[in-house]
Protein backbone atom coordinates (compact mmCIF):
# COMPACT_ATOMS: atom_id res chain seq x y z
CA UNK A 1 0.00 0.00 0.00
CA UNK A 2 1.25 3.20 -0.77
CA UNK A 3 2.52 5.70 1.49
CA UNK A 4 0.54 8.23 2.59
CA UNK A 5 1.37 12.32 1.76
CA UNK A 6 1.23 14.69 4.66
CA UNK A 7 1.82 18.88 3.78
CA UNK A 8 3.07 21.53 5.60
CA UNK A 9 1.31 24.45 4.41
CA UNK A 10 0.80 28.38 6.07
CA UNK A 11 2.57 31.80 5.61
CA UNK A 12 5.91 32.19 6.46
CA UNK A 13 7.61 32.18 9.46
CA UNK A 14 5.17 30.18 11.44
CA UNK A 15 7.73 26.98 11.75
CA UNK A 16 6.95 25.20 9.04
CA UNK A 17 10.48 23.73 8.05
CA UNK A 18 11.11 23.61 12.08
CA UNK A 19 7.91 21.07 12.06
CA UNK A 20 9.03 19.32 8.80
CA UNK A 21 12.78 18.35 10.81
CA UNK A 22 11.08 17.37 13.68
CA UNK A 23 8.83 14.63 12.24
CA UNK A 24 11.45 13.82 9.32
CA UNK A 25 13.44 13.07 12.21
CA UNK A 26 16.72 15.03 11.03
CA UNK A 27 17.48 18.66 10.36
CA UNK A 28 16.62 18.74 6.25
CA UNK A 29 15.11 22.00 5.47
CA UNK A 30 16.98 25.49 6.55
CA UNK A 31 15.50 26.69 9.27
CA UNK A 32 15.55 30.78 9.93
CA UNK A 33 13.90 33.62 11.56
CA UNK A 34 13.78 35.71 7.79
CA UNK A 35 10.09 35.24 6.44
CA UNK A 36 10.55 32.98 3.21
CA UNK A 37 13.16 31.17 4.00
CA UNK A 38 12.37 28.07 2.88
CA UNK A 39 12.36 28.53 -0.69
CA UNK A 40 11.86 25.27 -2.41
CA UNK A 41 9.66 22.01 -1.03
CA UNK A 42 11.02 19.85 0.82
CA UNK A 43 10.26 16.14 0.82
CA UNK A 44 11.44 13.51 3.20
CA UNK A 45 9.74 10.14 4.98
CA UNK A 46 8.62 10.40 8.49
CA UNK A 47 7.10 7.00 10.74
CA UNK A 48 5.15 6.83 13.66
CA UNK A 49 3.60 3.82 15.39
CA UNK A 50 4.85 1.83 12.48
CA UNK A 51 3.31 3.36 9.49
CA UNK A 52 5.63 5.50 7.28
CA UNK A 53 4.54 8.30 5.38
CA UNK A 54 5.78 11.63 2.76
CA UNK A 55 6.20 15.00 4.19
CA UNK A 56 6.51 18.08 2.04
CA UNK A 57 7.09 21.22 3.72
CA UNK A 58 6.37 24.42 1.31
CA UNK A 59 7.53 27.66 1.46
CA UNK A 60 4.88 30.31 2.61
CA UNK A 61 3.39 32.82 0.91
CA UNK A 62 2.34 36.01 3.15
CA UNK A 63 -0.72 37.90 1.24
CA UNK A 64 -0.85 40.53 4.25
CA UNK A 65 0.75 43.44 3.98
CA UNK A 66 4.09 43.62 4.89
CA UNK A 67 5.07 39.93 3.79
CA UNK A 68 7.85 39.96 1.51
CA UNK A 69 6.76 38.25 -1.73
CA UNK A 70 8.54 39.44 -5.05
CA UNK A 71 4.93 39.79 -6.32
CA UNK A 72 2.93 42.76 -4.94
CA UNK A 73 0.76 42.24 -1.82
CA UNK A 74 -2.57 42.36 -3.14
CA UNK A 75 -2.29 41.59 -6.74
CA UNK A 76 -3.78 39.45 -8.82
CA UNK A 77 -0.82 37.40 -9.87
CA UNK A 78 0.10 37.01 -6.21
CA UNK A 79 -3.34 35.76 -4.83
CA UNK A 80 -3.11 33.31 -7.94
CA UNK A 81 0.16 32.31 -6.90
CA UNK A 82 -0.92 31.67 -2.83
CA UNK A 83 -4.10 29.84 -4.33
CA UNK A 84 -1.82 27.30 -6.14
CA UNK A 85 0.28 26.65 -3.13
CA UNK A 86 -2.46 25.71 -1.38
CA UNK A 87 -4.44 24.02 -3.86
CA UNK A 88 -1.85 21.58 -5.15
CA UNK A 89 -1.16 20.88 -1.68
CA UNK A 90 -4.87 19.42 -1.65
CA UNK A 91 -4.93 17.90 -5.01
CA UNK A 92 -1.47 15.68 -3.76
CA UNK A 93 -1.47 15.30 -0.30
CA UNK A 94 -3.69 12.56 1.46
CA UNK A 95 -3.58 15.45 5.36
CA UNK A 96 -2.58 19.21 5.09
CA UNK A 97 -1.06 20.22 8.39
CA UNK A 98 -2.11 23.94 8.02
CA UNK A 99 0.47 25.41 10.36
CA UNK A 100 -0.13 28.97 12.22
CA UNK A 101 2.21 30.85 15.10
CA UNK A 102 0.38 30.83 18.31
CA UNK A 103 2.61 34.08 19.60
CA UNK A 104 1.19 36.07 16.68
CA UNK A 105 -2.11 35.20 17.01
CA UNK A 106 -5.03 34.95 14.17
CA UNK A 107 -3.76 37.17 10.90
CA UNK A 108 -4.88 37.97 7.67
CA UNK A 109 -2.76 35.78 6.08
CA UNK A 110 -3.98 32.80 8.21
CA UNK A 111 -7.20 33.70 7.15
CA UNK A 112 -6.56 33.98 3.28
CA UNK A 113 -4.82 30.42 3.58
CA UNK A 114 -7.74 29.13 5.82
CA UNK A 115 -10.26 30.68 2.91
CA UNK A 116 -8.16 28.76 0.26
CA UNK A 117 -8.03 25.30 1.79
CA UNK A 118 -11.74 25.22 2.82
CA UNK A 119 -12.83 26.17 -1.07
CA UNK A 120 -10.03 23.79 -2.42
CA UNK A 121 -11.68 20.80 -0.08
CA UNK A 122 -13.72 18.20 -1.79
CA UNK A 123 -16.66 16.16 -0.04
CA UNK A 124 -15.94 12.51 0.25
CA UNK A 125 -18.61 10.22 2.10
CA UNK A 126 -19.92 13.40 3.92
CA UNK A 127 -16.36 14.69 5.01
CA UNK A 128 -14.19 17.05 3.98
CA UNK A 129 -11.14 15.66 2.11
CA UNK A 130 -8.56 15.61 2.42
CA UNK A 131 -8.86 16.55 6.15
CA UNK A 132 -6.69 19.53 7.38
CA UNK A 133 -5.52 19.75 10.93
CA UNK A 134 -4.63 23.20 12.06
CA UNK A 135 -1.15 23.11 14.22
CA UNK A 136 -1.17 25.98 16.02
CA UNK A 137 2.72 26.07 16.65
CA UNK A 138 5.51 28.04 18.86
CA UNK A 139 2.65 26.95 22.02
CA UNK A 140 6.17 26.94 24.17
CA UNK A 141 4.58 28.27 27.39
CA UNK A 142 0.94 26.83 29.28
CA UNK A 143 -0.07 30.73 28.62
CA UNK A 144 0.16 30.46 24.67
CA UNK A 145 -1.41 26.85 24.70
CA UNK A 146 -4.38 28.33 26.36
CA UNK A 147 -4.49 30.37 23.90
CA UNK A 148 -4.87 27.99 21.18
CA UNK A 149 -9.12 28.05 21.09
CA UNK A 150 -9.17 31.67 19.63
CA UNK A 151 -7.82 29.63 16.12
CA UNK A 152 -11.31 28.45 16.07
CA UNK A 153 -12.70 31.11 14.56
CA UNK A 154 -10.07 30.00 11.47
CA UNK A 155 -13.22 27.53 10.89
CA UNK A 156 -10.72 24.71 10.64
CA UNK A 157 -11.48 22.37 13.19
CA UNK A 158 -9.87 21.80 16.42
CA UNK A 159 -5.94 23.84 17.34
CA UNK A 160 -3.67 21.57 18.22
CA UNK A 161 -0.98 23.73 20.12
CA UNK A 162 2.61 22.17 19.64
CA UNK A 163 6.15 23.31 20.12
CA UNK A 164 7.73 21.85 16.75
CA UNK A 165 11.32 23.46 18.51
CA UNK A 166 11.06 21.70 21.48
CA UNK A 167 8.75 18.65 20.45
CA UNK A 168 5.55 19.55 23.07
CA UNK A 169 2.60 18.11 21.67
CA UNK A 170 3.84 16.75 18.75
CA UNK A 171 2.84 13.13 19.57
CA UNK A 172 -0.51 14.07 20.13
CA UNK A 173 -0.38 15.46 16.84
CA UNK A 174 1.18 12.92 15.06
CA UNK A 175 -1.21 10.00 16.90
CA UNK A 176 -4.39 12.22 14.95
CA UNK A 177 -2.46 12.52 11.96
CA UNK A 178 -1.87 8.65 11.59
CA UNK A 179 -5.68 8.12 11.93
CA UNK A 180 -5.94 10.47 9.78
CA UNK A 181 -4.83 9.09 6.76
CA UNK A 182 -6.97 6.22 4.64
CA UNK A 183 -8.31 3.40 5.45
CA UNK A 184 -8.97 2.45 2.10
CA UNK A 185 -7.45 -1.25 1.15
CA UNK A 186 -5.44 -1.79 -2.59
CA UNK A 187 -6.94 -2.59 -5.42
CA UNK A 188 -6.00 -6.39 -6.26
CA UNK A 189 -3.37 -5.86 -9.00
CA UNK A 190 -1.05 -9.23 -9.97
CA UNK A 191 0.13 -7.72 -13.45
CA UNK A 192 4.12 -6.78 -13.26
CA UNK A 193 4.64 -3.05 -12.50
CA UNK A 194 7.56 -0.74 -14.68
CA UNK A 195 7.93 2.26 -13.48
CA UNK A 196 9.62 4.78 -16.34
CA UNK A 197 11.50 7.17 -14.49
CA UNK A 198 13.86 10.01 -15.20
CA UNK A 199 14.92 14.04 -15.31
CA UNK A 200 12.51 16.08 -17.89
CA UNK A 201 12.93 15.92 -21.23
CA UNK A 202 15.04 12.82 -22.01
CA UNK A 203 12.48 10.72 -23.61
CA UNK A 204 9.63 8.85 -21.31
CA UNK A 205 6.65 9.21 -23.03
CA UNK A 206 8.22 8.90 -26.46
CA UNK A 207 10.17 5.93 -24.92
CA UNK A 208 6.38 4.45 -23.39
CA UNK A 209 4.45 5.12 -27.29
CA UNK A 210 6.95 2.81 -28.98
CA UNK A 211 6.73 -0.07 -26.29
CA UNK A 212 2.88 0.45 -26.15
CA UNK A 213 2.59 1.01 -29.89
CA UNK A 214 0.19 3.96 -29.61
CA UNK A 215 0.61 7.50 -28.85
CA UNK A 216 -0.75 6.76 -25.20
CA UNK A 217 1.33 9.79 -23.64
CA UNK A 218 1.34 13.31 -24.74
CA UNK A 219 5.26 14.05 -26.18
CA UNK A 220 6.51 17.55 -26.43
CA UNK A 221 10.39 19.06 -26.36
CA UNK A 222 9.19 20.99 -23.32
CA UNK A 223 10.38 19.70 -20.36
CA UNK A 224 8.04 19.11 -17.69
CA UNK A 225 4.88 18.09 -20.57
CA UNK A 226 3.47 15.02 -18.28
CA UNK A 227 2.16 16.14 -14.97
CA UNK A 228 1.04 13.11 -14.16
CA UNK A 229 2.25 9.45 -13.07
CA UNK A 230 -0.38 7.39 -16.00
CA UNK A 231 -0.02 3.72 -15.68
CA UNK A 232 -0.50 1.77 -19.23
CA UNK A 233 -2.14 -2.00 -19.09
CA UNK A 234 -1.26 -3.92 -21.70
CA UNK A 235 -0.85 -7.55 -21.99
CA UNK A 236 2.99 -9.07 -23.37
CA UNK A 237 3.30 -12.89 -24.62
CA UNK A 238 0.48 -13.78 -21.99
CA UNK A 239 1.96 -11.52 -19.15
CA UNK A 240 -0.09 -8.39 -17.24
CA UNK A 241 1.91 -5.50 -17.59
CA UNK A 242 1.38 -1.89 -15.96
CA UNK A 243 3.62 0.64 -17.38
CA UNK A 244 3.81 3.90 -15.27
CA UNK A 245 4.89 7.19 -17.28
CA UNK A 246 5.76 9.41 -14.57
CA UNK A 247 6.42 13.63 -14.97
CA UNK A 248 10.37 14.18 -14.92
CA UNK A 249 12.67 14.48 -11.22
CA UNK A 250 14.34 17.69 -11.62
CA UNK A 251 17.26 19.13 -9.27
CA UNK A 252 15.52 20.62 -5.97
CA UNK A 253 16.78 24.00 -6.91
CA UNK A 254 15.62 23.74 -10.89
CA UNK A 255 12.14 22.19 -9.75
CA UNK A 256 8.95 25.31 -10.34
CA UNK A 257 6.73 26.52 -7.60
CA UNK A 258 3.16 24.74 -7.97
CA UNK A 259 1.74 21.51 -9.96
CA UNK A 260 5.83 19.90 -11.14
CA UNK A 261 6.89 20.33 -7.79
CA UNK A 262 4.24 17.79 -6.95
CA UNK A 263 4.95 15.57 -9.79
CA UNK A 264 8.13 14.55 -7.76
CA UNK A 265 5.98 12.72 -5.26
CA UNK A 266 4.28 11.30 -7.99
CA UNK A 267 7.69 9.90 -9.13
CA UNK A 268 8.18 8.56 -5.70
CA UNK A 269 5.05 6.97 -5.48
CA UNK A 270 5.43 5.51 -9.09
CA UNK A 271 8.55 4.20 -7.74
CA UNK A 272 7.20 2.79 -4.76
CA UNK A 273 4.38 1.11 -6.51
CA UNK A 274 6.68 -0.59 -9.01
CA UNK A 275 8.41 -3.79 -9.44
CA UNK A 276 11.24 -2.76 -11.86
CA UNK A 277 12.29 0.99 -13.04
CA UNK A 278 13.42 1.96 -15.94
CA UNK A 279 15.94 4.88 -15.45
CA UNK A 280 15.95 6.72 -18.78
CA UNK A 281 19.34 8.87 -19.16
CA UNK A 282 19.47 11.38 -22.21
CA UNK A 283 22.57 10.00 -24.25
CA UNK A 284 23.63 13.00 -25.90
CA UNK A 285 23.52 15.13 -22.04
CA UNK A 286 25.41 12.26 -20.38
CA UNK A 287 24.57 11.03 -17.10
CA UNK A 288 24.51 13.88 -14.34
CA UNK A 289 24.20 14.29 -11.17
CA UNK A 290 20.51 14.13 -10.72
CA UNK A 291 20.34 11.20 -12.81
CA UNK A 292 22.37 9.21 -9.54
CA UNK A 293 20.07 10.91 -7.38
CA UNK A 294 17.25 9.51 -9.36
CA UNK A 295 19.00 6.30 -9.28
CA UNK A 296 19.49 6.56 -5.62
CA UNK A 297 15.77 7.10 -5.16
CA UNK A 298 15.11 3.48 -6.46
CA UNK A 299 17.83 1.69 -4.55
CA UNK A 300 16.34 3.13 -1.09
CA UNK A 301 13.19 1.78 -2.64
CA UNK A 302 14.87 -1.47 -2.86
CA UNK A 303 13.34 -1.36 -6.60
CA UNK A 304 15.16 -3.71 -9.52
CA UNK A 305 15.84 -1.62 -11.96
CA UNK A 306 17.30 -0.91 -15.54
CA UNK A 307 19.73 1.98 -17.07
CA UNK A 308 17.94 2.76 -20.25
CA UNK A 309 20.11 5.06 -22.28
CA UNK A 310 17.59 6.79 -24.83
CA UNK A 311 18.69 9.77 -27.92
CA UNK A 312 21.71 7.37 -28.79
CA UNK A 313 20.90 7.73 -32.64
CA UNK A 314 21.79 11.27 -31.99
CA UNK A 315 25.73 10.79 -30.39
CA UNK A 316 28.54 10.32 -32.84
CA UNK A 317 29.89 7.03 -32.68
CA UNK A 318 33.19 5.68 -33.27
CA UNK A 319 34.24 1.49 -32.53
CA UNK A 320 34.80 2.89 -28.51
CA UNK A 321 31.60 4.83 -28.02
CA UNK A 322 29.35 2.59 -26.45
CA UNK A 323 32.45 0.96 -23.83
CA UNK A 324 33.68 4.29 -22.81
CA UNK A 325 29.91 5.19 -22.04
CA UNK A 326 29.23 2.41 -20.31
CA UNK A 327 32.30 2.96 -18.29
CA UNK A 328 31.06 6.59 -17.10
CA UNK A 329 28.16 5.30 -15.81
CA UNK A 330 29.14 2.23 -14.12
CA UNK A 331 31.71 4.59 -12.49
CA UNK A 332 28.75 6.95 -11.54
CA UNK A 333 26.53 4.58 -10.61
CA UNK A 334 28.77 2.29 -8.44
CA UNK A 335 25.59 1.89 -6.18
CA UNK A 336 24.10 -0.45 -8.85
CA UNK A 337 27.02 -2.09 -10.66
CA UNK A 338 24.26 -5.24 -10.77
CA UNK A 339 22.03 -3.33 -13.18
CA UNK A 340 21.73 -3.48 -17.00
CA UNK A 341 22.48 -1.20 -18.97
CA UNK A 342 20.31 -0.69 -22.94
CA UNK A 343 21.39 1.90 -25.30
CA UNK A 344 18.42 2.83 -26.99
CA UNK A 345 16.17 5.42 -29.55
CA UNK A 346 12.71 5.75 -28.84
CA UNK A 347 12.52 8.21 -31.69
CA UNK A 348 14.03 5.69 -34.18
CA UNK A 349 12.63 2.50 -32.30
CA UNK A 350 16.11 1.27 -31.90
CA UNK A 351 16.72 -1.56 -29.73
CA UNK A 352 13.26 -0.50 -27.91
CA UNK A 353 12.39 -4.47 -28.66
CA UNK A 354 15.16 -5.06 -26.06
CA UNK A 355 13.64 -3.26 -23.12
CA UNK A 356 10.24 -5.29 -22.05
CA UNK A 357 12.43 -8.59 -22.07
CA UNK A 358 15.10 -7.17 -20.27
CA UNK A 359 12.54 -5.68 -17.47
CA UNK A 360 10.44 -9.33 -17.09
CA UNK A 361 13.95 -10.57 -16.94
CA UNK A 362 14.95 -8.42 -14.30
CA UNK A 363 11.84 -9.04 -13.03
CA UNK A 364 12.21 -13.00 -12.87
CA UNK A 365 15.64 -12.81 -10.93
CA UNK A 366 13.93 -10.30 -8.29
CA UNK A 367 11.91 -13.43 -7.30
CA UNK A 368 15.10 -16.45 -7.44
CA UNK A 369 15.65 -17.95 -4.62
CA UNK A 370 19.34 -19.78 -3.48
CA UNK A 371 19.34 -23.20 -2.49
CA UNK A 372 20.49 -23.14 1.21
CA UNK A 373 23.27 -25.45 0.74
CA UNK A 374 24.07 -23.89 -2.01
CA UNK A 375 24.32 -20.41 -0.42
CA UNK A 376 25.89 -22.00 2.96
CA UNK A 377 28.86 -23.16 0.45
CA UNK A 378 29.47 -19.56 -0.62
CA UNK A 379 29.21 -18.68 2.68
CA UNK A 380 32.25 -20.71 3.89
CA UNK A 381 33.75 -20.03 0.68
CA UNK A 382 33.76 -16.35 1.88
CA UNK A 383 35.21 -16.66 5.01
CA UNK A 384 38.14 -18.90 4.00
CA UNK A 385 38.77 -16.20 0.74
CA UNK A 386 38.34 -13.40 3.41
CA UNK A 387 38.88 -13.60 7.25
CA UNK A 388 36.69 -10.93 8.81
CA UNK A 389 39.35 -8.06 10.61
CA UNK A 390 39.07 -8.25 14.78
CA UNK A 391 37.60 -5.71 16.58
CA UNK A 392 38.87 -5.39 20.44
CA UNK A 393 40.49 -9.35 19.66
CA UNK A 394 36.87 -10.51 18.51
CA UNK A 395 36.44 -11.71 15.78
CA UNK A 396 33.52 -11.96 13.13
CA UNK A 397 32.14 -15.85 13.04
CA UNK A 398 29.83 -16.74 10.18
CA UNK A 399 28.11 -19.93 11.04
CA UNK A 400 25.53 -20.44 8.71
CA UNK A 401 22.60 -18.40 6.32
CA UNK A 402 19.21 -18.95 4.47
CA UNK A 403 17.62 -16.94 1.76
CA UNK A 404 14.51 -15.78 4.12
CA UNK A 405 12.08 -13.31 1.54
CA UNK A 406 12.44 -12.48 -2.54
CA UNK A 407 11.27 -9.50 -4.41
CA UNK A 408 13.83 -8.27 -3.34
CA UNK A 409 16.07 -11.33 -2.18
CA UNK A 410 16.69 -11.25 1.47
CA UNK A 411 19.51 -13.44 3.27
CA UNK A 412 19.46 -13.80 6.67
CA UNK A 413 23.18 -15.02 7.73
CA UNK A 414 23.62 -15.39 11.61
CA UNK A 415 26.80 -14.51 12.97
CA UNK A 416 28.47 -14.82 16.64
CA UNK A 417 27.96 -10.81 17.22
CA UNK A 418 27.04 -8.63 14.02
CA UNK A 419 28.56 -5.48 15.71
CA UNK A 420 31.43 -7.23 14.42
CA UNK A 421 30.76 -7.01 11.07
CA UNK A 422 31.91 -3.90 8.89
CA UNK A 423 29.88 -2.75 6.07
CA UNK A 424 32.25 -3.73 3.72
CA UNK A 425 32.17 -7.03 4.82
CA UNK A 426 28.36 -7.66 4.08
CA UNK A 427 29.23 -6.02 0.57
CA UNK A 428 31.77 -8.73 0.67
CA UNK A 429 29.39 -11.43 1.44
CA UNK A 430 26.70 -9.84 -1.40
CA UNK A 431 29.70 -9.91 -3.91
CA UNK A 432 30.27 -13.65 -3.66
CA UNK A 433 26.85 -14.59 -3.75
CA UNK A 434 26.10 -12.31 -6.87
CA UNK A 435 29.34 -14.25 -8.72
CA UNK A 436 26.80 -17.59 -8.66
CA UNK A 437 23.42 -16.06 -8.32
CA UNK A 438 24.06 -12.30 -10.38
CA UNK A 439 20.11 -11.50 -9.28
CA UNK A 440 20.87 -9.47 -12.44
CA UNK A 441 19.03 -5.08 -12.13
CA UNK A 442 17.93 -6.65 -8.49
CA UNK A 443 19.46 -5.31 -5.08
CA UNK A 444 19.63 -7.65 -2.60
CA UNK A 445 19.44 -7.87 1.40
CA UNK A 446 22.21 -9.43 3.76
CA UNK A 447 21.21 -9.29 7.35
CA UNK A 448 23.58 -10.41 9.83
CA UNK A 449 21.59 -11.83 13.33
CA UNK A 450 23.50 -13.28 16.76
CA UNK A 451 23.15 -16.75 16.93
CA UNK A 452 21.80 -17.47 20.58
Amino acid sequence: MRKPVVALVGRPNVGKSTLFNRLAGEPLAIVDDTPGTTRDRLLSEGEWSGIPFFIVDTGGIDPSEGGRTPLSVGSAEFIEEIRSQAEIAIQEADVVLFVVDAISGVTPADREVAQILRRSQQIRDGSPYPPVLLVVNKADSAGLRSSAPEFFELGMGEPHPISAVHGTGTGDLLDVLVESFPKGEPEEDDSIKIAIVGKPNVGKSSLLNRLVGADRAIVSDIPGTTRDAIDTRMDYDGLPLTLIDTAGIRRRGRIERGVEKYSVIRSLRAIERADVALLVVDATGGLTAQDAHIAGFILDAWKSAVVVVNKWDAVEKDTHTLQQYTERIRQELKFLSYVPILFISAKTGQRVDQVLPMALRVQEERLARVPTGALNRILQTAQDVHIPSSKSGRALKVYYGTQVGANPPTFLVHVNDPKLAHFTYIRFLENRIREEFPFTGTPIRVILKARR
